[in-house]
């Protein structure tokens, strides 16, 4: 399977890392192009290449990781990604650490309406940085990733993800409910870092 990450901030690079490790082709991408990222991709190593976000959208699962205010520019710059799986891991944070307007919806709800016809899936949002590139092996258990999501597929896929690079996926249903459990900031689950025993 390859894994196609769009943006490589802290979030996609520590998703990167865990992928990468797990055998995944990975293709990482930005909005400065594949040569601004060689030496990400070394680090990382395994399967990793530096791509565009083009060629990043073109595999089996996306993984979309950039600002909130950027997120609709950078949409639409992209093939379409319908039928394709979308691990959404954006907070509907704008500079100056200020929430968007959602109108009700949750910030999943959003990107998937920029996303017609993708499998979205939301996950990867409610840890800091540091505790996401942790080792997912803690205390003798795994560390706890929520996700979300309307498609049944999309979650499958997930699972399947998150069960190779060892960490412990809990369900949380579909985005109107699980959505609002993950949101952050507001949501109850933000920044909870659990781990599931064995």
């Amino acid at each position: 399977m390859k894994i196609g990450i769009i943006g490589t901030g802290g979030i996609g690079q520590a998703f990167a890392s865990h992928v990468a490790r797990a055998g995944y082709e990975v293709f990482i991408s930005n909005s400065r192009g594949p040569e601004s990222l060689q030496a990400v991709a070394r680090q990382l190593g395994g399967n990793t290449r530096a791509v565009t976000t083009a060629e990043a959208a073109g595999a089996n699962v996306v993984f979309l990781s950039v600002p909130w205010n950027k997120l609709a520019e950078v949409v639409g710059t992209l093939p379409s990604l319908a039928g394709r799986v979308v691990i959404d891991p954006t907070n509907a944070i704008l500079p100056g650490f200020k929430p968007a307007d959602l109108g009700g919806k949750t910030s999943s709800e959003v990107v998937a309406d920029l996303l017609p016809g993708a499998k979205l899936v939301k996950a990867f949002n409610t840890l800091p940085v540091a505790i996401l590139q942790a080792d997912p092996g803690e205390a003798g258990g795994k560390r706890v990733i929520f996700y979300s999501g309307n498609d049944t597929e999309a979650k499958h896929v997930l699972q399947d993800i998150l069960t190779k690079t060892g960490f412990a996926g809990i369900d949380l249903g579909g985005l109107p409910f699980g959505g609002k459990m993950q949101s952050f900031p507001g949501g109850p689950l933000a920044t909870l870092n659990l781990i599931k025993k064995n």
